[in-house]
């Protein structure tokens, strides 16, 4: 079943919102990426979005962030350069490197410490890389793209989390994004601390229940922003740090 769920992710492409978000945020903004739907996404769910990225440590702190470091499910370590898309990914189970750049997909890879040198098998990991990337990039930083390219929000009203309380809830749908752009969340926001406390994954955006629901715990502040790697059980990111001092990863 984890492995189905893992895989499942990475064919992913992350009280009402009344109130306008405070002076912080309305200072800086918080404006949506393009090509984010904004015409058909609620006007409650796109303030609720903006509370969840103002409790995170708000929108000014994400962007001044530049290294982002993290240990997926003890599969795989990530640094990522968020300002170049530059990211560096180290198997833990399987022993590889792989150095690339996420948008341009140009990169070196090292099996059992091995560089490829043939241009196909280079092709076939580097572009691994990126799936993995995607994947395990979401199960981090989803709280931070939900007005990302591709996204409609909308606002559910209130439902209570596993853990039982009531929250509200935002629906996310995708459109041109990832490998199938038919999947679904449902993102519940509690409503004191405005943090995203669970999510729940629909296959379909037709589907009436979900294929699993996961917590959002143990939120913790790295550098300017606030982070969760807790999702519950023995799914667990790990080494989550951030700061300038990961540039070494990318000067090796």
């Amino acid at each position: 079943m984890k492995y189905l769920l893992l895989s499942i992710i990475a064919s992913t492409l992350l009280t009402i919102g009344c109130n306008a978000p405070s002076n912080k945020e309305v200072e800086y903004g918080n404006p949506e990426a393009e090509g984010f739907n904004i015409q058909d996404s609620d006007p409650e769910a796109i303030a609720i979005a903006d509370e969840v990225m103002e409790a995170m440590g708000g929108r000014k702190a994400w962007d001044g962030t530049k290294y982002i470091k993290w240990n997926f499910f003890n599969s795989r370590r990530h640094v990522w350069n968020k300002h170049t898309n530059d990211v560096v990914i180290e198997g833990i189970r399987d022993t590889f490197t792989i150095n690339m750049n996420i948008d341009s997909e140009l990169g070196s890879v090292k099996l059992g410490g091995t560089e490829l040198t043939k241009a196909d098998s280079l092709d076939k990991y580097l572009k691994r890389g990126k799936g993995m990337w995607i994947n395990d990039a979401y199960w981090l930083v989803m709280p931070y793209k939900l007005k990302d390219s591709g996204v409609t929000l909308k606002f559910l009203g209130k439902d209570t989390t596993q853990q039982g309380v009531m929250s509200d809830v935002l629906e996310l749908t995708f459109e041109s994004v990832g490998n199938t752009p038919d999947n679904k969340y449902e993102v519940y926001v509690d409503p004191d601390s405005r943090l995203v406390t669970q999510w729940d994954f629909y296959t379909k955006y037709t589907d009436s229940l979900p294929r699993f629901q996961i917590p959002w715990d143990n939120w913790q502040k790295h550098g300017d922003i606030m982070l969760s790697g807790d999702r519950g059980g023995n799914r667990q990111l790990t080494e989550v740090a951030v700061g300038d001092s990961l540039a070494m990863y990318f000067t090796k």
